[in-house]
């Protein structure tokens, strides 16, 4: 995996990971405590870790996957 790749695969995880921790913490406020809040800062450090994550498991999958083609 190039840094370019790593860097697309890093933003493309933040980006959904965001959303979708935004909609969830929002929908449980909402539901749970009748308030319609949205905990930005869970959602931000959830997106950041997923984030890092994600790419770093896919670049050691394709490693792998190149080592048991040899």
């Amino acid at each position: 995996m190039t840094f370019k790749e790593g860097l697309i695969s890093f933003l493309t995880g933040f980006a959904i990971t965001f959303i979708v921790s935004v909609l969830v913490t929002y929908l449980w406020s909402l539901c749970f405590h009748e308030m319609a809040t949205v905990d930005w800062e869970t959602s931000f450090r959830l997106a950041i870790i997923l984030g890092i994550i994600i790419p770093f498991i896919e670049a050691r999958k394709g490693n792998k996957g190149g080592k048991e083609e040899n």
